[in-house]
């Protein structure tokens, strides 16, 4: 079994289990990584899901033997570890222990949060060996920092340590050695305590809205608005709110 998961109170944790070869990527893996995701977002009891790697290592990219051996790591529709071009409509958060460097980059970039170790090594090395970073890096990394240290990172393909990620805005926490899984599913269990519809749109939205024009982005917020607007969990956050409960979310 190259990935494991399990649940806790509404979060997906998903372990990446190939510490044999640093959590590299081959079809199999990327297949179950796909198929996890798929779980994710098909569960109504899930809110929000981790990712991380098993070994202290988070992964380190492409099985290399894998692929001399013919096999793409990529699954049709999801992309690179069948997560990076296509990630779960839900919140997604990356737990990172040691590298996450070339595809291992590139699952980060793909996930919505990310919880750090202090050992934790990011980067793009693609360039030091003449190709390019193809699993979505160079699209998503301007995104997620300023366009200058995107392209440094990307140019050079040199590491960035987890407290340079955090001062550039790519990473919202960074823990103590071995407690990165520990910090984001505490954080996914935050994210569970809300409406899970609430949830769900909420990304939707900020996901969407950078391809929106000024012109449409308020229409385009109220086609997702209105129907949680309109749902069973926002009468029940309200009258749990008045009634001084925690609220029963039913998803609908």
């Amino acid at each position: 079994m190259t990935v494991t998961t399990e649940t806790k109170d509404g979060v997906l944790i998903v372990t990446i289990d190939r510490p044999e070869v640093k959590n590299a990527i081959n079809t199999a893996t990327a297949q179950a990584i796909a198929d996890a995701m798929d779980t994710l977002d098909n569960t109504p009891e899930l809110t929000a899901g981790v990712l991380t790697g098993a070994g202290g290592t988070f992964c380190t990219g492409m099985d290399l033997k894998a692929f001399l051996a013919g096999e793409r790591p990529s699954i049709e529709g999801r992309g690179f570890a069948g997560v990076a071009q296509t990630p779960p409509a839900k919140p997604l958060i990356a737990a990172v222990e040691g590298h996450a460097i070339a595809g291992g980059f590139e699952i980060v970039l793909a996930c919505d949060l990310v919880v750090a170790s202090q050992t934790a090594k990011f980067g793009l090395p693609e360039v030091k060996r003449g190709l390019l970073a193809g699993g979505g890096g160079l699209l998503r990394l301007p995104e997620r920092v300023s366009y200058a240290l995107a392209m440094e990172w990307a140019l050079t393909g040199d590491f960035v340590g987890a407290e340079e990620a955090r001062a550039a805005g790519l990473v919202s926490r960074v823990t103590e050695p071995g407690e990165a899984l520990a910090g984001a599913v505490e954080l996914a269990l935050r994210i569970a305590r809300n409406g899970p519809l609430a949830v769900r749109g909420t990304k939707e939205i900020m996901t969407k809205a950078r391809d929106w024009s000024n012109e449409e982005r308020f229409a385009k917020m109220w086609e997702i608005y209105e129907p949680i607007r309109s749902s069973e969990d926002a009468r029940e956050g309200a009258t749990a709110f008045r009634e001084k409960r925690a609220p029963n979310w039913k998803g609908r």
